[in-house]
């Protein structure tokens, strides 16, 4: 909404203080380089070092990356490449892990991406969940072919398993699989995509890559329907502003239905007859667009109480397994007061 010419200067400010922040980067890297007598860098170690935040790293800019990094600081041989240049900035998608498994998942393809092979389901789905986060077209791919990828880019390869170290170190994330969902491989309270979370059901496979289109997916195959919330902190809170998806309790969800729901349309239907019905249902909750899903677990409507309006719908979920005291603090109806 800026006047053009404005508009420009301020975008051209901004392209070149990320220009500068990059180029302050280079230089650091090649000055701990220098001190360590070593071109071998370690992700871990420059971070921890330096005191260097991962986002510095990984930003939503370019350039981006640790490979593309080390390469501009001069400390790879050789030359690079448009591929690896994308594959390094890629990568930045995978820093909101917590869940061990799939960073130990994430370590085991790094070691050698050419001869890895998937033995069970659960790698199967593994693989296409990092294919398909790594992979932000919105072609079917299957894993190999993100596979060969990082076998034709071996610095990128070391940088995903560099980078699942760094992850794995900062995680405190309990392993425990979201009770009633034991072949889908995500943990409990985990932080996980939308692409993550719709390959993990299998909704998106190597051979169909459809989209999730709304707040809610519901797949008939498992009688499972997922509700993913967003709740936006930017905006403050005042009289005429209230939030209408927030925690009541560390047992206790509300939650608006989209506009389209009333208890008379299908959707409405599902969930106060979920009782009888064998619909079941999975919450995953973030706080803003910038952020990962929590995997919060099942959740029911516990009584006709609990549900009230038309279109769209006031629905009030008890948890099955508690909320965490600092999830609960983050999505709670009093966040930010």
């Amino acid at each position: 909404q800026l006047q053009r010419q404005t508009r420009e200067q301020v975008l051209k400010r901004l392209r070149t203080l990320t220009s500068q922040s990059w180029r302050r980067l280079t230089a650091e890297v090649q000055t701990y380089a220098t001190l360590t007598k070593k071109r071998d860098v370690k992700l871990g170690e420059f971070l921890h070092d330096q005191q260097i935040a991962l986002e510095e790293i990984y930003r939503n800019a370019k350039p981006s990356g640790w490979t593309t990094l080390r390469r501009d600081a001069g400390l790879l041989a050789g030359e690079g490449s448009e591929a690896e240049a994308t594959l390094s900035r890629r990568l930045g998608d995978l820093t909101h892990l917590d869940d061990p498994v799939q960073l130990a998942f994430m370590r085991r393809v790094a070691e050698s991406p050419a001869r890895y092979e998937a033995r069970t389901a659960e790698e199967r789905l593994r693989a296409q969940m990092l294919t398909y986060q790594v992979d932000s077209s919105r072609q079917p791919l299957g894993y190999q072919e993100m596979q060969a990828r990082f076998a034709a880019n071996p610095e990128c390869a070391e940088e995903l398993g560099e980078l699942a170290d760094v992850l794995m170190a900062r995680t405190r994330l309990e392993v425990r699989a979201i009770p009633g969902l034991e072949d889908v491989p995500l943990q409990l309270h985990g932080a996980y995509s939308l692409r993550e979370i719709a390959t993990a059901f299998g909704w998106q496979t190597a051979a169909a890559r459809t989209p999730v289109t709304s707040g809610v997916l519901p797949i008939a195959a498992r009688k499972t329907e997922l509700l993913f919330v967003t709740l936006d902190k930017s905006a403050g809170f005042h009289d005429r502003i209230a939030y209408r998806d927030y925690a009541v309790s560390s047992t206790r969800f509300h939650w608006q239905t989209q506009n389209s729901a009333g208890p008379d349309t299908t959707a409405g239907r599902r969930y106060v007859a979920s009782e009888t019905n064998g619909w079941s249902f999975q919450l995953f909750v973030r706080a803003t667009k910038a952020d990962a899903y929590r995997a919060c677990g099942a959740v029911r409507v516990a009584s006709a109480e609990d549900v009230s309006g038309d279109r769209p719908m006031n629905i009030t979920w008890t948890l099955g397994v508690a909320l965490p005291g600092r999830l609960f603090a983050e999505f709670s109806v009093l966040r930010g007061a």
